[in-house]
């Protein structure tokens, strides 16, 4: 398991299948039963509490849920204000708990993600030109780099038919990035209105200059 914060209200968690193991549930029950599943959820808090000084008690928490593959999950889990009448985590956890699903679609040709900050794309760039060797006109041809409303949006474009290729890609973007579902309208707005910062290339420029 590893718990990453991102903000003072926000934590990414990412959960393999030893994880799941140790709690004797996998990703189909995590999803689909997310009160049945309370103990997998305190764990996750009380260990985020302990190592990240993450304290939830008394909040209302969204869980957003992203899976890339069959043995992999990644959540990211905001809190927001304290209610006036703090309650336990475990009693409360029913009732402060909202859980999203997304998953994506490997065979699209165009995605998103977003990242908190700068750094974070930087990471993402630097871990995953290790991983590739910088050959990612295999894995698509164009990479770009947005600021929008004071977040990074990054644009790949005409993805690889080779699904494989895709599913290796995207779980390591989903370690760093959060994969944004968009319309038409939004990229639009994004690339009339936002900043970009690199508009080709983005990963090899990255590398380049700021790792």
């Amino acid at each position: 398991m590893k718990i990453e914060k991102l903000t003072e209200n926000k934590i990414r968690v990412v959960l393999n299948l030893n994880d799941f193991a140790k709690e004797h549930t996998d990703i189909h029950s995590i999803m689909t039963k997310p009160v049945e599943s309370q103990s997998f959820f305190l764990d996750i808090l009380l260990k985020a509490e302990k190592e990240l000084n993450f304290h939830t008690d008394g909040c209302k928490l969204l869980i957003e849920a992203f899976s890339s593959e069959e043995d992999v999950l990644v959540l990211t889990i905001t809190k927001y204000a304290h209610s006036k009448e703090k309650q336990s985590s475990e009693n409360s956890l029913k009732n402060k708990v909202l859980v999203k699903r997304k998953t994506i679609d490997y065979s699209s040709k165009n995605v998103i993600y977003s990242f908190e900050n700068f750094e974070e794309f930087c990471k993402f760039c630097k871990y995953v030109n290790k991983v590739f060797d910088l050959e990612l006109k295999k894995v698509a041809k164009s990479f770009s780099l947005y600021d929008y409303n004071s977040t990074y949006y990054f644009i790949i474009q005409n993805i690889s038919n080779n699904i494989n290729l895709a599913k290796k890609f995207h779980l390591i973007a989903t370690e760093f990035g959060k994969p944004t579902f968009y319309s038409e309208t939004f990229i639009n707005k994004l690339l009339e209105h936002g900043k970009p910062i690199m508009k080709k290339n983005a990963i090899k420029t990255c590398v380049k200059y700021f790792n």
